[in-house]
């Protein structure tokens, strides 16, 4: 079922990253999401980013999150854009169940596999909070920070023209090399 989503309040962001401007959204399922914004275009450069507790908040090296929002922000903090932080834990499995898959990858798993074990999709996200946010900001052409072809699909099929996708690599580690090479294999993510 596609969401709906609700504007609830705009503030202003100072970070490390430069100055933005911090919105809040609340979507129909009740998950709050935000979109922080610096400078204004036409073409926009926009990250789709889902939250990831371990990777952004605790630094795990498990995957490549925190480098991917981290590269995002600087980014958009130089040219401009969008960057929209869905509450879309674990690929929309949760947190707990991150966790549970997390404990399956230890032993032998990948992280598709590990989804599938738990009983769910690779990936349960749902892009059309993503672009109620970008209809909000009247943003409909859009650079997109991706290697997630499903990003893209889901984001067209909200009516939201994506005129360009700018890749975003990150480093390997011994703790993610197989996590990124699954990600490309069975999930057809792009380099």
């Amino acid at each position: 079922m596609k969401q709906t989503v609700e504007f609830i309040a705009k503030a202003n962001l100072p970070t490390c990253f430069g100055a933005f401007e911090v919105y809040a959204f609340k979507s129909s399922d009740g998950k709050e999401h935000v979109a922080l914004m610096s400078g204004e275009s036409e073409e926009v450069n926009v990250r789709i980013h889902s939250k990831c507790l371990t990777g952004d908040t605790f630094c795990s090296l498990r995957c490549d999150c925190r480098a991917q929002l981290e590269a995002s922000l600087e980014l958009i903090g130089k040219e401009g854009g969008v960057l929209i932080y869905l509450d879309q834990e674990g690929r929309g499995i949760g947190l707990a169940n991150k966790i549970k898959a997390y404990a399956l990858q230890e032993h032998g798993r990948d992280t598709v596999d590990a989804n599938k074990e738990l009983g769910f999709d690779a990936d349960l996200r749902d892009y059309s909070v993503a672009a109620g946010i970008l209809t909000f900001l009247r943003i409909k052409k859009i650079k997109l920070i991706t290697n997630n072809p499903q990003k893209m699909k889901g984001l067209e099929g909200d009516g939201i023209e994506i005129i360009e996708r700018i890749p975003l690599n990150t480093a390997p580690n011994k703790f993610n090399k197989h996590y990124l090479e699954t990600k490309k294999k069975k999930m057809g993510h792009l380099d």
